[in-house]
């Protein structure tokens, strides 16, 4: 099991707007699910909004937003404006999908975690929110 202070590593897997490809999301909910983690999935057509007020009531330490319609640029920086508001400096905020190598780089620097491509080894997503976390997240 992969802990944190005694608990599992929570994360919220989220697949935001119109995006209904979500056989992706569901692979990477269930192999952190088999790395220790506990995992709660949004399912589709989730509001950034919806998204954080999820994330504070299941108190995770990792939101992972699965997007594949192009609209990276806007999600992302949405829900951290509102992970700000909501004072949820200490969560991380990462994901993947269809996003060119020059946004990623974009979103990285405003706050956003490290993005990952498909192909991506799933144990390299796993190594990533669990370091991530014992660094990073605040208890």
């Amino acid at each position: 099991m992969t802990t944190v202070m005694n608990r599992p590593i929570r994360v919220l897997v989220a697949k935001v707007g119109l995006d209904g490809h979500d056989r992706g999301a569901k692979i990477i909910a269930t192999a952190l699910r088999d790395a220790g983690m506990e995992v709660i999935y949004t399912g589709l057509r989730q509001t950034p909004e919806m998204v954080v007020n999820a994330a504070l009531q299941e108190d995770v330490d990792a939101i992972g937003v699965s997007i594949l319609s192009g609209a990276h640029m806007t999600v992302f920086p949405s829900i951290l404006a509102l992970m700000k508001e909501k004072q949820m400096e200490d969560v991380l905020l990462t994901g993947g999908g269809i996003i060119p190598d020059d946004d990623m780089q974009a979103l990285q620097q405003s706050g956003v975690g490290k993005l990952f491509a498909p192909g991506t080894p799933i144990s390299e997503i796993a190594q990533y929110i669990q370091e991530w976390t014992i660094e990073h997240r605040k208890f």
